[in-house]
C-alpha cells in the first residue's frame, strides 16, 4: 500500500484520542489512555486489513453492528504511527490533533503522566483536541489553560496517491436524474464528483480546483464541497486520474459503476 494513500485515507477517517479517567489504583488518581483509530463500515474489512499490514501494528475489532475499528494503543506501537505521519504528513485539520497527540505521547513516553504536573500538561493538551474536555475533567482540573492549537501551515497535496486515499475515505460519486422538458425522454442525467469537509478545511477544498484544473467550491453552513459536474471535465480529468491512482475499498465499486454510467451517458 502506498504510504501517501495511507495518509490520505487517515486524513479522512482516522482519529487521535486522549482519555483521562478516574482510577483509584493510580498514585495520581487518574489513568491516561491514548489511541490512533480508524473506524469504517465492516464492508471495508479488507481495506482495513491492508492498512494494518502496512503498519504491522494494531488490532481490528468489531464496533457496533455495522462498523469495525482499527486501533493502535501501546506507546511502542504508536511510535510506528508517529514515524509514518512525520514522514508523510497529514494536511487537513487532523494534522493539528496529530501534533497535539504527539506532544502528549512524548510526555507519556517519559512517564510524566504519572505525576500531577505531567497529568495537568496532558489535560491542557486534551482541552485543545477534538471536542475538548468533558465536564468531569473541567471540574477536577480547575484553572487549566488549553494549550494553543497550532495552525496547518501547508495543506498542499504532495502526492496524487494522497488524493486517492482521501477520496477512498471521503469521495462521493453521484448520478442524478431530474425531470427535463427539453430532453426527448423527459429526464436529464447529471454526474457529479464531490469531496466534502468541515469549513475549517476550506483552503484545502479550494485548492482542488487548481489541482484538477476544474470544478467549483461551495459552502453549506459548517461544511464545504469541492464539486465537478461538467461532463468533459469528468471524462477527461477526474476519471483518468482515478484510473491512474486507484480508489481502494468498497468505494472503488461505486467509482466503477459511476464510470460505467459516464460511458452510457456519452452515447
Amino acid at each position: 500500500m502506498n504510504p501517501w494513500f495511507v495518509t490520505g485515507f487517515s486524513d479522512g477517517e482516522s482519529c487521535f484520542t486522549l482519555s483521562v479517567v478516574r482510577n483509584n489504583e493510580r498514585k495520581v488518581g487518574w489513568r491516561v489512555s491514548y489511541c490512533f483509530q480508524i473506524t469504517i463500515h465492516k464492508k471495508d474489512l479488507v481495506l482495513l486489513e491492508q492498512i494494518q499490514s502496512y503498519f504491522l501494528v494494531g488490532s481490528i475489532t468489531k464496533h457496533r453492528y455495522e462498523s469495525i475499528h482499527y486501533r493502535v494503543q501501546s506507546v511502542e506501537n504508536l511510535i510506528v504511527i508517529v514515524n509514518h505521519f512525520d514522514k508523510y504528513p497529514l494536511i487537513t485539520q487532523k494534522w493539528v490533533d496529530y501534533q497535539l497527540f504527539k506532544q502528549a505521547l512524548m510526555l507519556i513516553q517519559n512517564k510524566e503522566h504519572l505525576t500531577m504536573e505531567g497529568l495537568s500538561k496532558i489535560v491542557a493538551i486534551k482541552a485543545s483536541m477534538n471536542n475538548g474536555l468533558p465536564d468531569e475533567l473541567k471540574s477536577a482540573f480547575l484553572g487549566i489553560t488549553p494549550i494553543q492549537r497550532p495552525n496547518v501551515l501547508n495543506c498542499q497535496i504532495k502526492d496524487p496517491d494522497w488524493l486517492a486515499g482521501f477520496t477512498s475515505a471521503e469521495g462521493c460519486f453521484l448520478v442524478r436524474i431530474i425531470n427535463s422538458s427539453s430532453h426527448r425522454l423527459g429526464v436529464q442525467v447529471t454526474m457529479v464528483f464531490q469531496l466534502t469537509q468541515h469549513v475549517r478545511d476550506e483552503q484545502l477544498m479550494r485548492s482542488l480546483i487548481a489541482y484538477f484544473g476544474c470544478g467549483s467550491f461551495r459552502e453549506r453552513g459548517l461544511v464545504v464541497d469541492f464539486q465537478v459536474q461538467k461532463f468533459s471535465d469528468l471524462t477527461h480529468k477526474i476519471i483518468p486520474f482515478f484510473h491512474k491512482y486507484p480508489i481502494l475499498g468498497v468505494k472503488s465499486k461505486d467509482f466503477d459503476d459511476w464510470w460505467s454510467s459516464s460511458r452510457i451517458n456519452k452515447r
